[in-house]
């Protein structure tokens, strides 16, 4: 245990001192970094491939479920993507050092913000790989140093994608801690790592509710951070009938383990004895399992198993789905409000005086009109990439990008001023 938390402490204190030491670092030498890491992901994705062969073979053989083998497989597809993902961030404006809001007050100094950094940012991660190189690029663009905490299920993977990182940065000449893999993969590393605020300025989870859930209770640190990802799609009285069918499969059958695809169904009572046996037809060749409150049952019969109160509460990350009938939009946004996480929610309709109320009224990191809830993605958002989704209403919410990752300052500029 002493072990693990030295090891923690060191690499929490390099953290830091690189963080500053990237202080000084020009946009051009961390876009350089990003480009050299992309190009040695698609040099060494033989290697990369292997390692995650070796992962997803052990996770096979340890009985882990579908949704986890999903997060945790490398494709050649996956390394295109990450490569994609960081050519985009490079080509995103460096948020470091932007000034903005300045004004002259009646003392004649001139008053205003400048984004800086977070910090050291830690990441508590599970399965899903591609996660190394994404907050690498996010912090490393964003001026913060990172500490990367996979799961074991990943080491080899986390592994050869750190070993492409390591490299880049060597070559940009940029500090070698400023993103430091943690070898250790005991649970306890992750204690150390949450009770080192000196150290750390932020921890970031991506993983399973009961992960986020004890970071959350443990942490001396700042966590951002999401729980579930219960998300919901209504389809109301004014909604295309082919527009609400392709939204309502796409978000719910495009991805099973994502926490952006739709786990509960809404309709209108007005459409959905026209609209829900459809959707039977194409869930079923999906081989996705309904489960549906007792109109739904009575539209569709007995093959529709009967929703539990738990349904309404619950993130399956399988192909089950809870469908509901809703007499109207309010009964729709009250139903999202209390059973949802906040997460991403979607409401498919031509009324443009619902879609209002529906942004208005939704109190969710995203809410979106006419669109799959498997849009809630930094990628999608223009982000580049994204280090997590954020439910938390501070410091940031929705998906974690460049301008989450900093935090603003006051400038103030002056001629001599003194107060009087």
């Amino acid at each position: 245990m002493d072990d693990i938390n030295t090891y923690i402490r060191t690499a929490a204190q390099n953290a830091k001192a690189a963080y500053f030491a990237l202080a000084a670092a020009s946009s051009a030498a961390k876009n350089q970094a990003l480009l050299y890491m992309a190009d040695g992901l698609l040099q060494n994705q033989a290697a990369l491939l292997a390692a995650n062969a070796e992962d997803m073979a052990a996770a096979r053989s340890k009985g882990l479920d579908s949704a986890l083998l999903d997060r945790l497989q490398i494709t050649e597809k996956t390394i295109a993507a990450m490569a994609e993902g960081l050519r985009q961030i490079v080509a995103l404006p460096d948020p470091v050092g932007e000034m903005d809001e300045f004004r002259t007050q009646p003392s004649g100094i001139q008053v205003g913000k400048m984004r800086v950094p977070l910090g050291v940012v830690g990441i508590i991660y599970e399965s899903r790989p591609n996660v190394t190189i994404d907050a690498a690029a996010l912090c490393l663009k964003s001026g913060n140093a990172c500490l990367l905490r996979g799961g074991s299920e990943a080491i080899r993977s986390n592994r050869a994608i750190a070993s492409v990182i390591d490299a880049a940065l060597r070559t940009a000449g940029l500090p070698e801690h400023a993103v430091h893999l943690i070898e250790h993969t005991d649970r306890a590393g992750v204690g150390a790592m949450l009770q080192l605020p000196e150290y750390i300025d932020v921890i970031i989870p991506r993983g399973g509710k009961s992960l986020v859930a004890r970071i959350s209770a443990e942490a001396r640190v700042p966590v951002i951070k999401h729980l579930d990802g219960i998300c919901h799609v209504y389809l109301d009285q004014d909604a295309d009938a082919q527009m609400a069918l392709a939204i309502a499969l796409n978000a719910k059958t495009s991805r099973y383990g994502t926490c952006n695809t739709m786990e509960t169904l809404l309709v209108h009572a007005d459409r959905a004895a026209e609209l829900l046996p459809r959707l039977q037809a194409a869930y079923a060749e999906k081989g996705v399992e309904l489960r549906g409150c007792g109109q739904v049952q009575a539209i569709l019969g007995d093959t529709v198993l009967p929703a539990s109160a738990e349904d309404w509460d619950t993130e399956y990350l399988a192909p089950i789905l809870a469908i509901k009938i809703v007499a109207d939009i309010n009964e729709a946004i009250a139903h999202i409000n209390r059973h949802g996480s906040h997460h991403t929610d979607s409401i498919v309709t031509q009324n443009y005086a619902r879609t209002q109320q529906f942004l208005r009224q939704v109190d969710s990191a995203s809410v979106m009109v006419n669109a799959s809830t498997r849009f809630a993605d930094g990628f999608e958002y223009g982000l580049g990439a994204e280090i997590g989704i954020s439910t938390d209403k501070i410091h940031v919410r929705g998906p974690v990008g460049l301008h989450g990752l900093t935090s603003q300052k006051w400038v103030v500029l002056g001629q001599g001023e003194i107060r009087g």
